[in-house]
């Protein structure tokens, strides 16, 4: 897994290069702003199409999960992290959207015992999704990249020296709030639902999403500062150039 988001910094470098060697001619005396200007905004959307992309390949296959024993950590949200980290809100926010479309289709698709809490296209029997899993599967994913945008600025606006600091504690309070706002959202809109088809009792749904906050979350929080902090270091002063 390590190995392939690293991959990331080689992708970036052939891109930025790519683009460096494009000679685009003015054809008045306000046309250099314009094009290097429209140089940013392809630059940008080049990034951003490889990171959405990366997110869909995590989604669509058994690299979006890693076994650890009696758990298994997603890797999915890592790259929203790193989009919103290296590319802004707008880059955050958008690698975001994709990952939620992406639980809807997957969830309706191939679904699980508990998919209609992520899509309204699936039942299970008595139960329906409905507007609210729409809400679940795409919210806190675009919040995630938007909150990574900004805790991670306002490190850098501190200085540099507080690169690897502040994309660790991105990585790691982003996961954990990303957790607790589906975990926290089920049980709003379907506790009793959600309940029944785990098998427990609606008086103990509470303790039972406690405890994959405390499991699962926090493994996913811990994978993610040791994947997001040191390709931030190595991507940063690459996609500076861009943005």
């Amino acid at each position: 897994m390590v190995i392939i988001l690293t991959s990331i910094k080689k992708k970036l470098t052939f891109f930025i290069r790519l683009f460096e060697t494009l000679h685009l001619k003015e054809s008045d005396s306000g046309g250099e702003d314009k094009m290097n200007q429209a140089r940013k905004r392809m630059k940008f959307l080049i990034l951003l199409t490889m990171f959405c992309s990366i997110q869909v390949i995590l989604m669509l296959t058994p690299l979006g999960y890693i076994p650890l024993g009696f758990v298994r950590a997603t890797t999915m949200h890592i790259p929203v992290i790193l989009a919103g980290i290296l590319l802004g809100i707008k880059g955050g926010a958008i690698t975001g959207l994709v990952f939620g479309v992406s639980s809807v289709v997957i969830n309706t698709l191939t679904p699980t015992i508990t998919s209609f809490v992520f899509t309204p296209f699936y039942s299970l029997g008595d139960y329906s999704g409905n507007f609210w899993s729409l809400v679940i599967a795409i919210v806190p994913r675009v919040l995630l990249g938007v909150l990574a945008a900004i805790i991670y600025q306002l490190f850098k606006h501190k200085g540099n020296k507080l690169s690897v600091i502040g994309s660790s504690f991105t990585a790691l309070v982003c996961t954990i709030i990303h957790s607790i706002l589906v975990l926290g959202m089920i049980y709003v809109f379907f506790g009793p639902s959600y309940a029944s088809a785990k098998g427990v009792e609606v008086s103990a749904l509470f303790g039972l999403l406690l405890g994959v906050i405390t499991t699962n979350s926090l493994l996913e929080a811990i994978l993610a500062v040791v994947i997001v902090a040191p390709l931030t270091k190595v991507l940063e002063p690459i996609t500076k150039k861009v943005m």
